[in-house]
């Protein structure tokens, strides 16, 4: 069977070109799961879903302003700090997402689809989770203290849903001292929800440990520097080659493996890498900064 030689070079470009497009379109996506887990669960019975949503839901609660403005706003100087503190890639998808999660809110009428309080936390808890942990795989955000939480467990060993747990349970005590408690324990079921399926989404806080077997040391360490763990370098030979080889050793999230993945293959093709879960760490895992 004849195979066009020029097929796999022209289609690794346009893969890699199309790529953002879908990683924007699940940003889109995720904006549009958040919204509608607002405006027809949460929202109508005057819950929260924590975080900067739920500041601006009091607010609107309150004061009868729009929320979908107020979230807007109070999006802004996070959005600023987030572009000092993790990245300009992941404050432009956030940027992205605050901006149609906004649009999304204005358009998607608040209807009351369940009149059960505990249905609509529950199922507004688990709609707006899948577009926040979407948004996460693909290194966005919804805004907020999504934010937050990315800068915390990128800096701690910690879980992204028990960051934002604790966060929007600071906004939800507020709810039950400015509106009522009852409101506020249909929130906190909530956010629960949220956090837990969060995490099944989101797995930035798994730790993996991957071996390369390479021949070009120096190239390979070279790239592996870019990342924010340390390598080990063990000098090998290959059991049928009994040629020599170099296996590195680094540990790192299931959430930066993307990046380690790409670093390798474009440094050495003929590579070979092997990955596997790591049930527990045990002293410094991040290389400090310089």
């Amino acid at each position: 069977m004849n195979r066009n030689p020029y097929a796999a070079i022209i289609g690794k470009p346009i893969k890699s070109s199309l790529k953002p497009v879908q990683e924007v379109g699940i940003i889109i996506l995720s904006a549009l799961l958040v919204a509608a887990g607002l405006n027809l669960f949460l929202i109508p019975h005057q819950l929260l879903s924590g975080g900067l949503t739920g500041v601006a839901s009091i607010i609107g609660y309150i004061t009868g302003w729009n929320i979908s403005i107020v979230y807007f706003l109070l999006n802004v100087p996070l959005i600023i700090w987030g572009w000092k503190a993790v990245g300009r890639r992941y404050i432009v998808y956030s940027c992205i997402s605050v901006i149609c999660t906004t649009w999304f809110m204005a358009l998607i009428p608040v209807i009351q689809l369940t009149k059960d309080p505990i249905l609509a936390a529950v199922f507004g808890g688990l709609i707006s989770a899948g577009g926040i942990g979407f948004s996460l795989r693909v290194g966005g955000s919804t805004g907020g203290f999504d934010i937050l939480g990315s800068i915390v467990t990128r800096r701690r060993d910690v879980a992204m849903g028990n960051v934002l747990f604790i966060l929007n349970g600071a906004v939800i005590l507020a709810l039950g001292f400015f509106r009522s408690w009852d409101l506020a324990l249909y929130s906190m079921l909530s956010t629960y929800v949220k956090g837990k399926v969060v995490d099944m989404i989101h797995i930035g806080h798994i730790k993996v440990t991957c071996f390369i077997i390479t021949k070009e040391k120096e190239k390979m360490l070279c790239q592996l520097r870019k990342l924010h763990h340390g390598i080990t370098c063990i000098h090998s030979e290959g059991g049928y080659s009994e040629q020599e080889n170099y296996t590195l050793m680094t540990v790192t999230t299931r959430y930066e493996l993307v990046a380690v993945r790409k670093a390798v293959l474009q440094t050495d093709p003929r590579a070979f890498m092997n990955v596997v879960q790591s049930t527990e760490i045990v002293g410094r895992f991040a290389r400090p900064k310089v």
